[in-house]
């Protein structure tokens, strides 16, 4: 199979890789700040099961589709900006009250986790992204390409889990203090709104 050296130095561009500034690890960040951390964690289980989708997707070659159709990346994309648009919506009518019952325990854990999964299976540049990087470091000396490509997505999948675990736990600590204040709270969700509404642009220009 993938020999260490592989395994190191694509862990390696993984971990860079989440690190860097994207639509995932900011949605993450801002709702840890909101809402805590377990709520951040929650999303980043979502995002890291759509990872999984993705990887399935290209080891059985459904990713090209996105690639070579113009249609299918539109479709995936506009609804993956709708969906932040109305993300956006929700986070600028929220009131301090509402953030304050929120940070009180009344939060739909499943609800983010579900949100974590759409949000990243309607990015179709996360598809064309790993049927790029991840081929690269397979050999076909080394055994069935399919089987190297599945390991090498969990690979990126607990490297991903670090980092936005970290994230989730550095942003809900920081949230817990800045929730303190109804105004610093209204300005928090004001924040995460521009953030949705910004990221929804990005992906909705977005081009394959």
């Amino acid at each position: 199979m993938i020999s260490i050296e592989t395994m190191i130095t694509f862990l390696t561009a993984s971990t860079l890789l989440a690190l860097a500034p994207g639509p995932d690890n900011i949605f993450v960040l801002t709702q840890s700040a909101l809402r805590g951390k377990v709520a951040g964690i929650m999303v980043m289980f979502g995002l890291c099961t759509g990872l999984i989708v993705h990887t399935s997707a290209v080891t059985l070659g459904i990713a090209i589709i996105f690639q070579t159709s113009a249609i299918a990346f539109s479709a995936l994309k506009f609804m993956g900006a709708g969906y932040l648009l109305y993300l956006a919506w929700q986070a600028f009518r929220a009131s301090s009250n509402k953030i304050q019952m929120t940070n009180n325990g009344n939060i739909n854990y499943r609800k983010l986790y579900c949100r974590g999964i759409f949000m990243n299976i309607t990015n179709p540049k996360v598809s064309i992204f790993f049927l790029a990087f991840l081929p690269q470091f397979a050999n076909p000396t080394r055994g069935p390409v399919s089987l190297q490509i599945m390991l090498l997505g969990g690979l990126f999948i607990l490297s991903t889990i670090l980092v936005f675990g970290s994230i989730a736990i550095l942003s809900g600590n920081l949230g817990q203090w800045f929730n303190r204040s109804a105004r610093t709270q209204n300005a928090l969700n004001k924040i995460a709104g521009t953030v949705f509404l910004g990221l929804a642009l990005k992906l909705a220009t977005t081009k394959q």
